[in-house]
């Protein structure tokens, strides 16, 4: 079984929130609420500052609290490349997964259910990648099954020096910045 994840070249990110657009829009996503951004970072001093831009999301860890913490089982891992889901009717909007998830990935629908990304499982169930990494003009995304050694993400994950967020946090993170 497939468990996917989601590489971004921050070489390559201009923070354009291409991918912001189509996530809305493929997705549905109200007005005023994202299930992704754009991230800045900068570090150093002048004249070797840094800056790094990200496009960040639910990062479908390997070991997600907002899964273990979910009363209702709403929220789970999916069959599906293991990624992490709600489902919408089972959700009794409690937060408790808001409040455990230390990416902030998650946000109450206007519905009254948790809402984040889904890595677009319904374009990924039919073979194509989510929508976000469709419309990226700089082709900075990388998405495919970790654990297959021959898929494109296993492959640009050796060859590059990367980075996960708030690894400390022991969830396993799915998202992999490409330094």
């Amino acid at each position: 079984m497939a468990r996917y994840g989601m590489a971004i070249d921050t070489r390559k990110c201009v923070g354009c929130m291409d991918c912001v657009v189509a996530c809305k829009t493929e997705n549905g996503v109200p007005e005023g609420l994202n299930r992704d951004w754009i991230a800045y970072e900068s570090a150093g001093k002048f004249p070797t500052i840094h800056m790094e831009i990200r496009s960040e999301r639910c990062n479908h860890c390997d070991n997600p609290p907002c899964v273990a913490c979910c009363p209702t089982g709403a929220s789970h891992v999916d069959d599906l490349g293991h990624i992490v889901l709600v489902t919408h009717n089972a959700c009794i909007g409690c937060k408790a997964c808001l409040a455990s998830c230390p990416y902030d990935a998650r946000f109450v629908h206007p519905d009254g259910y948790a809402d984040k990304c889904t890595f677009c499982a319904h374009r990924v169930g039919e073979g194509l990648d989510p929508a976000c990494v469709m419309v990226c003009p700089t082709r900075c995304f990388t998405f495919g099954d970790l654990d297959d050694p021959q898929s494109a993400i296993t492959r640009v994950l050796e060859s590059r020096r990367g980075h996960a967020l708030l690894t400390d946090a022991g969830t396993g993170p799915r998202i992999f910045y490409l330094d």
